[in-house]
Order: C-alpha cells, then sequence, then structure tokens
C-alpha cells in the first residue's frame, strides 16, 4: 500500500457520557466496530448505540467485556449486519450469553409493566443467532481479522472484570490501543491491569474516563474499604439486623460474595447466612470455570456456600429472608426499580435495626441513588404498580469498591504510551473535561460525542 492510511474514529455510543459504549475504527474503508452496548438510563430504541451510522456491515466486532453497556446492542447489529466477524476472549463469551438472554428477560418484563412497545429490542433467538457468531481467544494473542487492509487485533488483562479486556490494534502504518474499562489495583478476585511493554509505538489511545473527576484525595485504599464494610456489617448484624448489598451481577457479586465469606473465616464479622440472587449466582460458575484468569493467590469459595434468595416478588419469601440476622447479596447494583435489591430493600427502609450498603457506582438519577440522600420520613418508589414506602431506616451508607481507574492510574496510562493521539471516552462531561485539559504530553486530545468522527494522524 502506498502512502498513509486513512484512519478515522467515529463515536456512535459512549461519548461524554457512560453507556451505549459503541466506537467504529476504519481505515482505508474497513471498519472495526469496539463493543455495542446499550444505554442503562434510556429505554426502547433510546438505549441503541447510533447503529443508523453504518451504512454497510462492519468487517469485525472486538468486544472488551460483558457489561450490558458494552454488549446489550449486539444481538440488533448482528442481526442486521449477520455476516460480522465477532471476537471477545474466552470468559467474556461465556458471561454474554447469560447477561444477554438475561437482558431479553428484563426487557420483556418492561413491556409488560411500562409499556415500552419496542421492547424487547430482540430475543432469544436473536441471542442464540449472536452468540454463534462470536469466537472466545486467549489473552495476549494477536488475532489476525482477515480485513483488507490487514487489522490484527489482541486482548490484555484489563483487571475490571473476568474476561475484561483491553485492545490492540495494528492496521497498516498506525496502532491503536483502547483501553476500555480498566482497573489498576487489585481487588479481592481480579488483579490490576498490566500495562503494555513501554516500547510498544501506540499512535493513538482511546482511554475511559469513569473516574477522571475524582479527586484521588476522597478515595480511600481497597483494603481501608474492607476494613470500613467490615464494620458497618458487623455494627448491623450484632444488633440483630440484616445487611443488603446492592450489586452489579457481573464482577462486584462475586467480590462481594468472597469479600464477606473471608470477613467471616477471619472473625470480623458474626457467621450468619450469605445469600445471592440469580443471575449473579450464573455468573460466578463461569468465575470458577474460569478460575485461572483470576489472581494467582485468590481463593474462590465454593458457590454452594452461599444461599439463593429466591423469590423477592413474593412478600411472604422477604419476610422469611429478614427474620434473622443475614447478609444479602443482590442485584441491581445502582438498586433499579422491581429489581431483587429493590423489593429487599423496599421491607428493610421499613425498620431502623438493618443496614444498606451500596458499594459500586451510583448514577445521580437511580433509585440508589435516591435512597443513599433519603432523609427520615420520605417516601419512596421501588417498585412499579406498587405503593411509594416510607423510609424508616438511617443506616444507609456508600463504600468505594470501583473497578475503574482514577484519574492518577489513567495519567500513568497516558505518560507510559506517550501516544500522538489521545480520545477521552466513558465518562461524564466533566470527568472527559478534566481528563483532556489534564493532559500535557503534546498529544492531539479528542472529546468526542456521539455522530462525532475524529480524524486521526497517522
Amino acid at each position: 500500500m502506498s502512502g498513509s492510511p486513512s484512519i478515522t474514529f467515529t463515536v456512535l455510543g459512549g461519548g461524554g457520557e457512560v453507556g451505549a459504549t459503541c466506537y467504529r475504527v476504519s481505515v482505508d474503508g474497513c471498519q472495526i466496530l469496539l463493543d455495542c452496548g446499550t444505554h442503562p438510563k434510556k429505554e426502547g430504541k433510546d438505549a441503541l448505540p447510533a447503529l443508523e451510522l453504518l451504512r454497510r456491515p462492519p468487517d469485525a466486532l472486538i468486544v472488551s467485556h460483558a457489561h450490558v453497556d458494552h454488549i446489550g446492542a449486539i444481538p440488533c447489529l448482528l442481526r442486521e449486519f449477520p455476516l460480522t466477524k465477532a471476537v471477545a476472549t474466552q470468559p467474556t463469551v461465556r458471561i454474554m450469553d447469560r447477561m444477554l438472554h438475561n437482558s431479553v428477560a428484563v426487557m420483556e418484563t418492561l413491556a409488560r409493566e411500562k409499556g415500552i412497545r419496542e421492547y424487547p429490542l430482540y430475543d432469544h433467538g436473536d441471542v442464540h443467532y449472536a452468540m454463534r457468531c462470536i469466537k472466545g481467544f486467549s489473552m495476549d494473542t494477536p488475532i489476525d481479522l482477515a480485513t483488507d487492509p490487514p487489522v490484527q487485533v489482541s486482548f490484555h488483562h484489563a483487571g475490571h472484570v473476568l474476561g475484561s479486556a483491553s485492545i490492540l490494534l495494528r492496521m497498516p502504518g498506525h496502532t491503536l490501543f483502547y483501553t476500555a474499562d480498566i482497573c489498576e489495583c487489585d481487588q479481592e478476585l481480579m488483579g490490576g491491569h498490566t500495562l503494555l511493554d513501554h516500547r510498544l509505538d501506540v499512535d493513538t489511545l482511546v482511554i475511559e474516563c469513569t473516574r477522571g473527576a475524582t479527586d484521588e484525595s476522597h478515595i480511600k485504599c481497597y483494603n481501608e474499604e474492607v476494613n470500613r464494610l467490615a464494620d458497618a456489617i458487623d455494627e448491623t448484624l450484632r444488633r440483630g439486623g440484616c445487611v443488603l448489598l446492592p450489586c452489579f451481577a457481573l464482577g462486584r457479586t462475586q467480590e462481594m460474595l468472597n469479600i464477606v465469606s473471608r470477613l467471616q473465616e477471619e472473625g470480623r464479622i458474626p457467621s450468619v447466612p450469605i445469600f445471592a440472587s440469580g443471575l449473579g449466582r450464573a455468573v460466578y460458575e463461569i468465575y470458577d470455570r474460569f478460575d485461572h484468569f483470576l489472581r494467582h493467590d485468590a481463593y474462590l469459595r465454593p458457590l454452594d456456600l452461599f444461599d439463593r434468595v429466591g423469590n423477592v416478588w413474593d412478600p411472604a419469601r422477604i419476610d422469611h429472608l429478614l427474620e434473622r440476622p443475614c447478609i444479602i447479596i443482590a442485584t441491581s447494583g445502582m438498586m433499579v426499580e422491581t429489581t431483587p435489591s429493590a423489593m429487599i430493600a423496599r421491607e428493610m427502609v421499613k425498620e431502623t435495626r438493618h443496614g444498606i450498603f451500596f458499594v459500586g457506582y451510583l448514577d445521580h438519577e437511580t433509585l440508589g441513588y435516591k435512597l443513599l440522600h433519603a432523609k427520615p420520613g420520605d417516601f419512596i418508589h421501588f417498585a412499579l404498580g406498587y405503593a411509594p414506602v416510607e423510609v424508616v431506616l438511617e443506616y444507609i451508607r456508600r463504600f468505594d469498591f470501583s473497578a475503574h481507574a482514577p484519574r492518577r492510574a489513567l495519567q500513568n496510562i497516558i505518560d507510559h504510551f506517550h501516544p500522538r493521539n489521545i480520545i477521552f471516552i466513558h465518562g461524564d462531561p466533566e470527568a472527559i473535561a478534566w481528563m483532556r485539559e489534564n493532559t500535557s504530553n503534546g498529544a492531539a486530545r479528542f472529546a468526542p460525542l456521539a455522530g462525532d468522527t475524529v480524524e486521526l494522524e497517522a
């Protein structure tokens, strides 16, 4: 090939916000998609990336990990463009199967309860087809996508959740590194990300900015947060209450189950039953299958150590669950209305003996955020079709167990690669603005929004 390649980066979703993550990298007409998720704060077709910007079938789809904001629209994409090659790490493929079928069930419920005519956006048959299309690969293994011009991809441990990977694209005359969701610190089960050789010539760095606006002087270290959580759990259980930890089904559920189990083994908290809800248990089985992706010194407890939450839409079940002190780990992490964590919390807030402890990100518009900031006497809607409930419970706290790198670690990645171009994505506007304004290594800096295209310097 003569001359410099024409390379562009287009945001279909996930620019200036977190949600509907989907980016297109074009090199001399070859189109590579990075992730294809749905937006957690939007409904119906509004939750999809701008797939209408795809004028022809993408040559390939590369998936970084299996959180729904990165995979939730894949069945729609592959139904529209069925010949698209799709690749991910081996654990991500297995987790995607569980997550996408669950998404169908959630959309069917929302169609019934909220009357969203566009739901479900896809059905179980679409998911089955998508799973037949996607191929799983090992970490750190070059994969030839067989495109024209030739593009090679490799996955590299990102430390976010099981199977999560940063993505390295090698194109004619250009190398692009997409961090995806990345975590630099060791968690209970997952080891922190590993940076590629600093001698690698990275022309373009596409970097997440989820925590770019967070002042790190306010961030406590992981072990310190474990100790704070242990004290809060211990206090609640010893006064006869139950503890609810709303958790994301992928990542936070598996981490928290093992943290609270370890705290019991160490005598830090009382040995009471630990309950886990459905999708988190299903993903736990995949953690067990791919435990060699975890920290080399991680101890993944047997799943049968944890009891099942059961049908939380049965009031008698919740009453029975809350009779005696216990620890409940239930989805969703942001306590979306009518999910298990919301239905359990609906009963817990009526008493003062319990404790509800959030351990992950809370969007300002979610039920979880509203409950965290509620005052005794406030009335809150926990479920569709149910009356609002008066909040009596005061012991509602948040602990920081984020699996996203803070801005210092993000800046270290930039300094490590010293790229020619930096594209800041996957963050609220203030987070992206801080990162862009406080990066001064001479690179061309971009913060594109949905629909924007960036011409990259070769």
